[in-house]
């Protein structure tokens, strides 16, 4: 039945905007962040897969068929992959979930992601791929190479896991708890449409979606998991082709992520249709085809590769991954840069230079005096200045394009900025400003609702303001700590 597809991916489209999962996100944390929490969220997500798939192997219920390893297709299509969803603002799976928030920066990627990679499978470009991806060794996964039952690396990949999982909810519970928005609902509606996910949890459930949908798929003749690659450009041949082959359950799968993703964000007040400026529609577009080309040529996405093929343990799959978060950190070295960074020496002089000299004591005669003790003179102290008080050299903080909202006030507009562009601007703002001072953050971007706030608790900012400005639309007030 071609209808679960739709039904699988309208829950993996919900769980994945509600829960804010971003792959591209988790990696891009590695070389910006120096964090690896995120990507403990996908380790997650490949040991429930792992465990699932792995069970119904054994006994039978599917039967996965790993092509042969293509190295350089491989390692070359998962790096191109890489810088191209971090220009995109998103993976295969995000582009298609952020697309349901009403991102045209997603809609663009989106359509080049998927045109770029129909052109890749059955197009114009199809040579190209067949010319890279001709050279193959034999070797499909890990346990096959070495003989032994995949449940060994299922066991090792759950420890592994698990002891990453504490790690970062012992560190979780380390720093002050992230401020979140003040509730509207309760219930039931409070949770699925406010409440915010926690990464781990979200990980697990879109775990349990993977290993379901297998067998739904296997139903209709389609011998795959969960996939956004193949499907993607499946999609765009049959509107452009009309053929009945290209209508099939992964089809439904990633329609069926829009129409849950849009779902969430409608019931949460996060869906508005956003129109990206000039500079980021490039980047969709060039990131959108090297999505497309680059994920043919690794053989899958972030979800193929990186969620399904390393729960089989193919090589395919974690060469892919390794490949995917290299591109990415290239990418955010390149590219992920605030648009005007905060440098000191812009700073200038708010008080007296430095060889300004040093207040002397004034010695009036008696007769000026209006006060005084005997004798024939008095003392009088000098203006309290920067100098006096030994404030030498003293410097106003450049503001950039800060705007003074006055009482020690400064406002940060990032709205139509994607994830991670309001997170990079805002800490490059709070240097700007002094301790005690607060940044006013405008932002429409839905990632930036626990990026903000965690990235406050975490660097000691206190957050005094954090509300909602329309749908889609957020403001949030950071003071700036010591």
């Amino acid at each position: 039945m071609l209808i679960t597809g739709l039904a699988v991916g309208a829950v993996l489209g919900f769980v994945m905007q509600r829960g804010r999962f971003c792959v591209t996100g988790f990696l891009r944390d590695i070389f910006t962040q120096r964090t690896w929490r995120g990507v403990t969220a996908l380790l997650v997500v490949i040991a429930v897969h792992a465990v699932g798939l792995t069970a119904l192997m054994s006994t039978g219920v599917i039967d996965p068929v790993v092509s042969d390893f293509a190295p350089a297709a491989v390692v070359i299509g998962g790096f191109v992959f890489g810088l191209g969803i971090v220009l995109a603002g998103g993976c295969a799976s995000g582009t298609w979930y952020r697309s349901g928030e009403g991102l045209v920066g997603s809609w663009i990627a989106l359509a080049m992601y998927a045109l770029s990679s129909a052109a890749m499978n059955y197009g114009p470009l199809s040579g190209l791929n067949e010319w890279l991806g001709g050279y193959t060794v034999e070797a499909t996964t890990v346990p096959e190479t070495l003989g032994v039952t995949p449940w060994v690396f299922v066991v090792l990949i759950v420890a592994v896991t698990a002891l990453m999982v504490r790690r970062y909810v012992a560190r979780d519970r380390a720093v002050p708890k992230p401020a979140t928005l003040a509730p509207k609902k309760t219930g039931i509606a409070h949770l699925l449409t406010e409440k915010p996910w926690h990464f781990y949890v979200t990980a697990a459930i879109i775990g349990v979606i993977g290993v379901i949908a297998w067998p739904l798929s296997a139903a209709t003749g389609r011998n795959s998991g969960l996939g956004i690659t193949t499907p993607s450009a499946d999609l765009a041949s049959w509107l452009t082709t009309a053929n009945p082959a290209n209508w099939n359950w992964g089809v439904l799968l990633v329609l069926g992520i829009l129409v849950g993703s849009y779902i969430a964000a409608k019931a949460s007040g996060e869906f508005r249709v956003r129109v990206p400026d000039g500079r980021q529609a490039v980047r969709s577009v060039v990131g959108g085809v090297m999505m497309g080309v680059g994920a043919v040529w690794a053989g899958g996405c972030t979800v193929g590769n990186g969620m399904v093929q390393t729960s089989l343990f193919s090589y395919q799959g974690w060469v892919a991954i390794v490949a995917i978060a290299l591109g990415v950190g290239a990418a955010a070295k390149i590219w992920l840069k605030p648009d005007q960074p905060y440098n000191p020496q812009d700073d200038g002089p708010s008080a007296v230079a430095d060889d300004d000299p040093a207040p002397a004591v004034t010695i009036v005669p008696e007769t000026a005096a209006t006060t005084g003790t005997s004798g024939n003179a008095v003392l009088t102290a000098p203006a309290l200045t920067a100098s006096a008080l030994g404030i030498v050299g003293s410097t106003a903080r450049d503001k950039g394009n800060l705007t003074d909202l006055g009482n020690g006030r400064w406002k940060m507009d990032t709205l139509g900025a994607v994830c991670p562009f309001p997170l990079i601007e805002a800490k490059d703002a709070i240097k700007r400003i002094d301790v005690g001072e607060e940044l006013v953050i405008e932002f429409d971007c839905t990632q930036a609702t626990d990026a903000l706030p965690r990235w406050a608790a975490t660097d000691g900012h206190e957050v005094t303001q954090f509300e909602t400005a329309g749908d889609a639309g957020w403001v949030i007030a950071v003071k700036r700590g010591a």
